[in-house]
């Protein structure tokens, strides 16, 4: 009880010192402030760009895996294009040869010209696929209706079109039984898809027209086209075997001997992920270290300007140990005076850096990066550990000298 007593008088001692030199205690800790602030909006413009990244990534699927053809390293001497490139009986045989795979559809692209009326579109993306492609891409079909499994048997000259489409192309609001002049053929519109926004960090940029034709119908066009193929995990989490499967499929058909590199890649959104997770979190570490630097300075700050007080308050120390006062007592005034000042400090600046990302995400914008910033739990008991941990080092040596002063040559001080 007399401890906490003692805590008490000495906290409240403590402030009463601060605030007779408010000028000074709020220039000692600006150093705190400064680095207390910036851990705070650091923290939450990472989580909130982090969260937003990892949104985007969402939004693509994350049971998605692209499997597509890729030419190995410094290897261009030794492979050509035909031992490169995926062929369809290829691509076909994943399903059954790889359990971890719910469904896939290869995917050819053609960039021609298409001409609705009297609109001509140059280099339109025009997508050769399977009827499994929806429920891979999870894209819906806003009119009309979605490519049938019929349209492929039969090759049909029909395609979807994408929203922007119809704003491009100068098509009706519901272009479904319209035709339009792609790749010299006459097609078909049978239905609308969505269009996904992509963000501009994956080169979305600002969305084209795109046009999706049964893969049967591609083949006709092209004989032998360039092909990849997306396909779509049981669940997320089996993307490793899922890319085992799928590697030694490849392999095998494709001839490749133990010592032969890939001439492949399997990507899932799951593995840009965790490599993203991993350069964030190395990012993180990095703004720690540099933040810490201004809590550092701010620590030194805080023990010079305790220095002053120790000597500007020699007599006052002298009197009080003159009386009776032990050194333990004195020591732990001001390591308290210290450890208080920092954790002043440390709430001004928690208070200015909650006020900076308020600020961030009122005119982020619902779109921007900063719209979802949020100061983790774990910077500001950073923050406050931090300031207490500084007021405790660098208050320590001016508290022992205080109390290993003599209380006789200290009342003799001028």
């Amino acid at each position: 009880m007399i401890i906490v007593r003692l805590l008490i008088q000495t906290v409240v001692l403590a402030i009463q010192q601060i605030w007779a030199n408010k000028v000074r205690a709020m220039l000692t800790t600006l150093g705190i402030v400064i680095g207390v602030s910036a851990v705070i909006v650091l923290a939450a413009a990472g989580q909130g760009f982090r969260t937003f990244v990892l949104d985007q990534f969402s939004a693509f699927g994350a049971s998605k895996v692209w499997v597509f053809p890729r030419m190995p390293p410094n290897q261009r001497d030794r492979f050509s294009f035909r031992q490169i490139r995926i062929t369809l009986p290829q691509l076909e045989a994943i399903p059954t040869s790889c359990p971890s795979i719910e469904t896939l559809t290869p995917v050819m692209q053609i960039n021609a010209t298409v001409q609705a009326g009297d609109r001509v579109q140059q280099f339109v993306n025009i997508q050769g696929v399977r009827p499994s492609w929806h429920a891979i891409e999870d894209r819906s079909v806003i009119r009309g209706r979605a490519l049938m499994q019929v349209d492929e048997d039969e090759r049909r000259q029909v395609c979807l079109v994408n929203d922007k489409a119809i704003q491009e192309l100068g098509l009706d609001a519901d272009p479904s039984g319209t035709t339009i002049l792609a790749a010299d053929r006459r097609f078909l519109i049978v239905g609308v898809v969505e269009t996904k926004q992509v963000s501009p960090m994956f080169g979305g940029n600002e969305a084209q027209t795109e046009i999706f034709i049964p893969f049967s119908t591609g083949t006709a066009i092209r004989p032998e086209p360039r092909l990849y193929a997306i396909a779509k995990t049981k669940s997320p989490e089996l993307f490793d075997d899922a890319k085992a499967e799928i590697r030694a499929h490849l392999r095998r058909v494709r001839n490749l001997a133990p010592a032969d590199p890939d001439t492949f890649g399997v990507e899932a959104i799951e593995q840009a992920i965790s490599r993203f997770k991993q350069v964030a979190t190395g990012i993180t570490v990095f703004i720690a270290g540099v933040v810490s630097i201004s809590l550092l300075v701010g620590g030194i700050g805080i023990m010079n300007i305790m220095l002053v007080s120790v000597s500007e308050r020699t007599r006052e120390i002298g009197l009080r140990k003159a009386i009776g006062a032990r050194p333990e007592v004195v020591l732990l005034q001001f390591l308290v005076e210290a450890i208080t000042l920092c954790l002043l400090g440390c709430a001004v600046g928690l208070a200015i850096g909650f006020g900076v990302v308020l600020a961030m995400r009122s005119f982020g914008g619902e779109s921007s990066p900063v719209s979802s910033a949020e100061a983790p739990m774990w910077s500001i008991i950073l923050s406050v550990a931090f300031s207490a941990g500084t007021g405790v080092i660098f208050g320590m040596f001016p508290a022992i000298k205080a109390s290993r002063l003599d209380p006789i040559v200290a009342l003799r001080h001028e």
